[in-house]
């Protein structure tokens, strides 16, 4: 073989490496935004549909946070199920699928240990008077709950608002009779709100509902009462990390905003 043949050879095998090597390094930055990219969108593994028992008060606000939250989180779908806190706890032991609970009360989360991973409140909240448009019956005060002419409707005491309500009363030394005591603070509102009762106690964020049809009488903070909401992970949850990440959110800034915006307080 002639060096000059040989020489050919080498040339062009150098010519051919180079050619390779920006073609090499095309495909791995080609590669490297592929995988960037699907690591910014959060992957597949981010993408759930979600179940979250929530206590009836939330309602509301959930809806609202819910539709947030799939907005900034797209392929994540969260579905609410909304009842009195005693009843999501019954529906927890019984194993309900779900992957997260939200009480209106600490004392029902904490029931609950075993079936939650930790608990976080997101949110606080107070107790209002409810009554009529208008208020007809002219009522004021705790004291006027009183009357003896007067319809009033509670929640039950086993229910959290139920239970705040009869400690507030306690604590003041009144005998209120309440014609009906409801199974969740949304049933309490209904009642006033078709004229069904006089007055009933029920949470600010709640009154705030019906505007133009209750109307809603303060009660002092000294007589008052705070309701805590903790939020936690259900160990039965199909989507934990999903969980988790929604349960985080609702201490953010933004999930924080739509909950005081609607009237909750800061946790």
């Amino acid at each position: 073989m002639s060096l000059a043949f040989t020489g050919r050879r080498a040339a062009a095998a150098i010519v051919t490496a180079a050619l390779l090597v920006p073609l090499a390094a095309c495909g791995n930055k080609d590669d490297g935004a592929k995988a960037g990219g699907a690591e910014k969108s959060g992957g597949s593994a981010a993408k759930a549909d979600l179940t979250v028992l929530a206590a009836a008060s939330l309602t509301d606000v959930f809806k609202t946070a819910g539709a947030a939250y799939e907005k900034s989180h797209p392929g994540t779908k969260v579905k609410f199920s909304f009842a009195g806190s005693q009843e999501l706890a019954a529906q927890v032991k019984q194993g309900a699928p779900a992957d997260a609970l939200v009480t209106a009360d600490t004392k029902t989360m904490d029931g609950l240990k075993a079936d939650t991973g930790t608990p976080a409140v997101i949110a606080k909240n107070r107790l209002v008077i409810a009554v009529g448009k208008d208020n007809p019956k002219k009522i004021h005060d705790l004291k006027d709950l009183t009357g003896s002419n007067l319809k009033v409707v509670l929640a039950a005491p086993e229910v959290p608002v139920g239970r705040y309500s009869k400690k507030v009363l306690d604590q003041q030394h009144l005998a209120v009779h309440p014609v009906s005591q409801e199974p969740n603070v949304r049933a309490v509102l209904s009642k006033v709100e078709l004229g069904e009762a006089d007055a009933g106690i029920v949470y600010k964020t709640d009154a705030a509902t019906a505007p133009g049809k209750v109307e809603a009488i303060d009660i002092p903070d000294a007589q008052n009462a705070v309701a805590d909401y903790p939020a936690a992970t259900l160990k039965t949850s199909k989507n934990s990390a999903a969980a988790a990440a929604f349960v985080t959110w609702l201490n953010t800034p933004e999930a924080q905003q739509i909950l005081q915006k609607a009237g909750f307080q800061k946790p």
